[in-house]
């Protein structure tokens, strides 16, 4: 027989003195570090520790005994148990504190720069909910079960809506999200109840069956609405039912979309788009100037990568933009450009941009997005950064003045980074989701350059993501 399990150790009065990276408190005993779900710098907590290392330990509370000045209801029904938003029951201005502290924490600590004078408050986002551009949401047979939910009760199992962290297979089923406008929500619930009504099945990701797989909706600043509906194993039937009711109840839909996805994973990077109304994009919209004038526009697919947050993505460029303090002669190398979104919205202040960026769409979507705008002094190249950027490459194209590099979550690979120490331009403006990473590579950088500017941007609020824009100059 298995031994009987030790019950969990109970700690009790934990006084809460940080947050840690992935949102959640930090208390301290004699001998751990506890870090503990839903709780917030100032509150004292009872805790019971499920998760015990050599040096730390994670608990969750058990008895609030003392709440924070920072605490704060949340106001989403599904708090605790998405995870999409997990700072909803902190104060929004407290969130900035210790955003801005998780950018300084990293960067004396990992990069053991001195930030006297240099960092600029975090930029926070004047939308604080209903911000996001773009959802994806996922059909499930398997729904999470909550308020004392039993399988036995004969309950509706089918589910649209958002992955339980941890639990591949498990999907809470949303009543109302918060983080995307409408008609972003009267959209998954009433495509939630057409297949219900219908009997059309719900993916079952473990036994990869099921007619629904995910629901992707995409709004635009220009009031365009994209939605993309990914089935798996449906009829034909289905398809165009579902597809018929959605174009009928939802005439405002400029792209409506469908995908058959039957790999055994979700990605629709590799899957034929099929159209079934209207355009197979949309249009984003993004002033250039403060004044609001010289608008460019930016042409979404269903798989182009474009700033989740709309309006915060114009201040990020902005800022990258004002950093590089452009003349007009610089030749830019724009790094990870992606769709060459800041490519394409600096390219009216400097001679040329040269953009690089690995997924090989992506280019097609930035030569698009210039094309679009009369802009011709760019130039895009797909490949994978550290072979794309070689000595050859720099001696072809010329040696940049600026290097803007928006790397993803990971940083810089090693090899791209000793790169830019060989090229050694005047300026590199460095963008980044990750303090720790990019933190990472500017211990490297430092050698040779000057950090001269920091610009914390909040553009996930309610979560600890934070971006962050460096300015180093060639010593």
């Amino acid at each position: 027989m298995r031994p009987a399990r030790k019950p969990n150790t109970i700690l009790q009065n934990i006084s809460i003195i940080d947050i840690a990276e992935d949102g959640k408190g930090v208390g301290k005993t004699d001998e751990l570090v506890l870090f503990i779900e839903k709780a917030i710098p100032g509150d004292v907590v009872d805790v019971e520790v499920y998760r015990k290392k050599k040096n730390f330990a994670e608990a969750k509370i058990t008895e609030l005994k003392k709440a924070s000045e920072f605490r704060t209801e949340a106001f989403c029904q599904h708090f605790g148990i998405c995870g999409g938003c997990k700072w909803q029951h902190m104060l929004y201005d407290a969130q900035l504190i210790y955003k801005q502290k998780s950018v300084t924490d990293a960067l004396q600590r990992i990069a053991k720069l001195d930030l006297t004078g240099l960092v600029r408050p975090i930029l926070p986002s004047e939308q604080t909910s209903y911000y996001r551009n773009k959802l994806e949401y996922t059909f499930s047979n398997k729904r999470w079960l909550t308020n004392g939910e039993n399988v036995e009760d004969n309950l509706e199992m089918n589910a649209l809506g958002f992955h339980v962290p941890g639990r591949f297979d498990k999907i809470l089923d949303i009543e109302h999200c918060y983080l995307q406008a409408d008609p972003s929500n009267p959209i998954r619930n009433q495509v939630r109840g057409y297949a219900l009504q219908h009997g059309i099945s719900f993916y079952d990701i473990r036994a990869h069956e099921g007619a629904l797989r995910n629901l992707i909706i995409r709004t635009s600043s220009t009031g365009e609405l994209m939605v993309i509906v990914v089935f798996a194993h449906a009829v034909e039937e289905q398809i165009e039912g579902l597809m018929k009711f959605v174009a009928d109840e939802f005439p405002e839909i400029t792209s409506l979309l469908y995908i058959i996805n039957q790999k055994m994973n979700d990605t629709i990077f590799d899957q034929e788009v099929i159209t079934y109304r209207g355009r197979d994009f949309i249009y984003e919209a993004m002033p250039t100037k403060v004044d609001g004038t010289d608008v460019i526009q930016f042409r979404i697919g269903p798989k182009s990568f474009y700033q989740t947050n709309s309006d915060q993505a114009l201040q990020l460029y902005q800022i990258t933009r004002d950093f590089a303090g452009f003349t007009g002669n610089e030749l830019v190398y724009d790094l990870y450009t992606g769709a060459g979104t800041i490519a394409n919205f600096v390219a009216g202040r400097v001679k040329q941009v040269i953009g690089v960026e690995y997924v090989p769409q992506a280019i097609e979507d930035a030569k698009v997005n210039s094309a679009i705008n009369n802009i011709t002094n760019t130039k895009f190249f797909a490949g994978d950064m550290k072979d794309v950027l070689t000595p050859e490459f720099v001696a072809e194209h010329g040696k940049p003045d600026v290097i803007i590099t928006d790397p993803p979550r990971a940083g810089m690979h090693p090899d791209v980074v000793n790169r830019l120490m060989e090229i050694e331009a005047k300026k590199i403006v460095y963008v980044s989701c990750n303090a720790a990473t990019q933190a990472r590579d500017l211990l490297v950088l430092k050698e040779k350059y000057d950090v001269l500017n920091i610009q914390p941007v909040d553009m996930f609020p309610h979560t600890q993501h934070v971006e962050n824009v460096v300015l180093l100059v060639l010593r």
